[in-house]
């Protein structure tokens, strides 16, 4: 029986594989009229689920094709549909390419072959001035860090993506707390969290998952005129743009494995579902531990996108994200704030660098949905509306907990509370955009409204001390299971709050193109704040505030070099609050002016090479006023006159000098100052604890062999370095530094027509090194992933 077996298994195998010997495959190229490869095209066998889409240089191959008479067709968005009659001998392999009769640069949603071309670069991108300006018109500065950038580096994460922002650097890894549980970044001098996607305000209160980004927009300076000041910062904003439906079939799935755990499986796929509509959806599922005895996180995501272009004139396109994450998180050490500071050395802190002080056990959850649809309706040929609405929901439910500086040089006691709360936000968008020319003059015009609602909701237990942790022998008295945890923290429960947002504004932006060479903007925001918090007046919770914005822009080299200038305000709502006389009597409520942040620029960009080399240097100098201290006299009273000063200089490059090799780098250097306080606070004349360091360096080189005995493969190197930090920085209690570093990755890689594998090491010297705001985070030691990407 078993012989039987054997010799038809054998024979089915034969038969197998003398039936696949005998089948054919067609294979070509797929170029512009220009001689341009183009990627993404899908090619296919009409009246057969048989096909492929192009690679990176124009080619498909479609194999296990019978002999016959075929149809082969390729289409792309944009672009007519071509179709070739083959006839396929039996085992023939047919050459077929397909010339579009269409020149690169006349194909807008074409994406041409980047192993010629600048891959990591994005000429325009929408979100930025909210009108269709390329970078040489655009008087603001701002980075967008590509997906094929983040998938070259095996990014899985949020931090390691602005890695490749200039300027840009983490001050506060997530927490996972409601409210402001995402993590904190550093730009020119504030913080700033990422709490925008396509341009809209989308808050979480965990950490980002990089599935759906199609590029992440680091936007500089205060953009108060065209985003509004709830959810952005005085050095600019961090805006997610994500992929979108299109009109051809593709996929790829992605499998990401690596040390301390790492595992994780990305899908993305689009399929047109008739000549009207498409869907794709992104997901992906990853676990991951840390370098530490303990902590990690689990999370799934999903973000299913659909388009429907329901008339010629009328489009809809609707986004979501849902995201589902638990992490064990590691407390963050806090230096105290108040008292003389007792370390010199960053000594003790680097002898428990492995150490979590936490537990497995205490895990914290941080689920999130979002939703956006937009509606583009063209009203005529000069005008497009559109309207938006966008919705988030983020909730926390979970542990957190952290250390805070005993001022004898060793202890630090622990803090834990269970955290309950959620964060939901509204947005709806009305934009009308013209593109008309008043007499010589082409404009360029956007007119808003917006209408802005935040709802914070929490209903967690009070906070209670949980042990005493040493530094000088790692001792931790603390309890660390959840069922110990739980114990102490019945019966502490805060109660319900409430807290609304509410935010109504009209904004309008005009770029006037005065001659062929100079262009200028005008813009201006007006703001109408309402707050209301349990138990406070809303009557007296309500500010207006204007933010214009100017710019100017001299082509000096038309499309290829352009100096540029710019005026910006942001400005900041400040919360009523309660405040008392020093002994506490005689409670009141203070309502307070917004903040105001003002910015002026200048700088140049480049556009040389046909792309090949895109820089932008600038000079920036931000000034901030009006800002809330605390009374001197009296610490249960606030009053407003803090002034803050930042300036500094931004150098950005993207290139391909020569075929294969790309080029992503930055360098920062800034200089900020508190100008204006009380002597007594210790801030005056100070650099704050929330600008990060002064200087800062991004850089990544990956080159591509196109020919040769080593056709297909690529290398990759850089990394970051940053000057010292002063984590706290304050006269009258002193500073403690985190040490400079830098910190080497490298990568190696092999592209086939349908894959895309790639080992990356990071962190090559294993160096230890922190990021911290008024807090010592150890950061991530050496580690490695290997990456494997296949398109269908």
């Amino acid at each position: 029986m078993n012989r039987l077996f054997i010799l038809l298994f054998t024979s089915f195998l034969l038969n197998t594989f003398h039936a696949i010997g005998q089948n054919g495959s067609i294979s070509g190229l797929v170029s512009t009229s220009d001689n341009q490869p183009i990627e993404f095209v899908n090619v296919g066998v009409k009246g057969l689920a048989k096909g492929n889409s192009t690679d990176r240089k124009g080619f498909y191959e479609i194999k296990n094709l019978s002999a016959g008479n075929y149809t082969i067709f390729a289409s792309f968005v944009g672009v007519e549909k071509q179709e070739k009659q083959v006839v396929l001998g039996e085992g023939e392999t047919l050459t077929l390419n397909f010339i579009l009769s269409e020149s690169s640069t006349d194909l807008n949603e074409v994406i041409v072959t980047d192993m010629s071309s600048n891959r990591f670069y994005s000429d325009s991108n929408f979100t930025v001035a909210k009108l269709p300006l390329t970078d040489l018109e655009n008087p603001q500065v701002y980075n967008s860090v590509s997906s094929k950038l983040l998938k070259e580096q095996v990014v899985t994460n949020m931090n390691d993506a602005l890695k490749n922002a200039t300027g840009v650097t983490r001050l506060w890894e997530s927490t996972g707390r409601g409210g402001d549980g995402a993590e904190y970044y550093s730009m020119r001098g504030f913080s700033v969290q990422p709490t925008m996607v396509n341009g809209m305000p989308s808050l979480n209160n965990g950490g980002l998952d990089p599935a759906n980004i199609e590029t992440v927009d680091v936007i500089k300076g205060p953009s108060g005129t065209l985003f509004g000041s709830s959810v952005i910062s005085y050095g600019g904003l961090i805006n997610i743009t994500t992929k979108r439906p299109t009109d051809n079939f593709k996929g790829e799935v992605g499998f990401i494995t690596g040390n301390y755990g790492l595992n994780r499986i990305t899908g993305d796929v689009n399929v047109p579902l008739n000549e009207h509509a498409s869907m794709r959806v992104n997901t992906a599922y990853q676990q991951n531990n840390t370098f530490q005895d303990a902590g990690g996180k689990t999370s799934f995501f999903v973000a299913p996108s659909f388009k429907f272009k329901a008339s010629e004139r009328l489009t809809f396109l609707v986004n979501t994200e849902f995201l589902n994450s638990n992490s064990v998180n590691a407390p963050m050490i806090f230096l105290n704030r108040s008292n003389p500071l007792t370390f010199d050395s960053i000594d003790l802190f680097e002898r428990n660098y492995e150490r979590s002080f936490t537990s497995d056990e205490l895990s914290i959850n941080n689920n999130s949905y979002a939703l956006q649809a937009q509606a583009f309706y063209q009203l005529s040929n000069n005008w497009t509306s559109q309207t938006v609405l966008s919705r988030s929901y983020t909730k926390t439910d979970g542990y957190y907990h952290y250390l805070f500086d005993g001022s004898d040089g060793d202890s630090f006691y622990r803090y834990i509370s269970d955290r309950n709360g959620q964060t939901l936000t509204t947005d709806i968008q009305q934009n009308f955009i013209g593109n008309f020319q008043i007499g010589s003059f082409k404009n360029k015009m956007i007119l808003g409204l917006d209408y802005y609602d935040q709802d914070i909701k929490n209903s967690s237990t009070g906070w209670v001390g949980n042990g005493v942790v040493t530094l000088s022998d790692g001792n931790d008295t603390g309890v660390l299971t959840q069922a110990g945890v739980d114990e102490l923290l019945k019966d502490t429960f805060e109660g319900n709050s409430t807290g609304t947002t509410q935010v109504v504004s009209a904004y309008v932006s005009d770029v006037i193109e005065l001659t062929s060479q100079l262009s200028v903007m005008a813009s201006v925001r007006v703001d109408h704040f309402k707050n209301e918090a349990w138990g406070t007046d809303s009557d007296q919770n309500t500010q207006t505030a204007v933010s214009p914005k100017f710019g100017a822009v001299y082509k000096l080299i038309p499309n290829k070099v352009s100096i540029f200038g710019n005026y910006m305000n942001g400005f900041q709502n400040i919360a009523p609050t309660t405040v008392s006389d020093q002994d506490g009597t005689n409670p009141r409520f203070k309502v307070f002016d917004p903040e105001k942040a003002n910015q002026y620029e200048f700088g140049f960009k480049t556009n040389l090479l046909g792309d090949k080399i895109a820089a932008t240097a600038s000079y920036y100098n931000i000034k901030v006023s009006n800002r809330v201290m605390t009374d001197p006299t009296n610490v249960n009273n606030s009053i407003q006159g803090g002034e803050v000063v930042s300036k500094g200089v931004e150098l950005s490059v993207i290139a391909s000098p020569v075929q294969g090799l790309n080029l992503v780098a930055g360098f920062s250097h800034n200089d900020a100052k508190v100008t204006e306080d009380f002597p007594e606070s210790g801030y005056l004349g100070m650099r704050p604890e929330s600008a990060g360091p002064e200087s800062l360096v991004n850089f990544w080189a990956s080159y591509n062999f196109s020919a040769g005995a080593l056709k297909g493969f690529g290398l990759g190197f850089g990394g970051n370095a940053a000057s010292e930090f002063l984590t706290l920085n304050r006269d009258n209690i002193g500073a403690f530094a985190l040490p400079a570093y830098q910190v080497v990755n490298a990568s190696i890689s092999y592209t086939g027509s349908q894959y895309f594998l790639t080992l990356k090491l990071n962190n090559l010297t294993n160096q230890k090194y922190y990021s911290g705001w008024s807090t010592v985070t150890p950061q991530n030691l050496r580690n490695v992933a290997l990456s494997l990407n296949y398109r269908f």
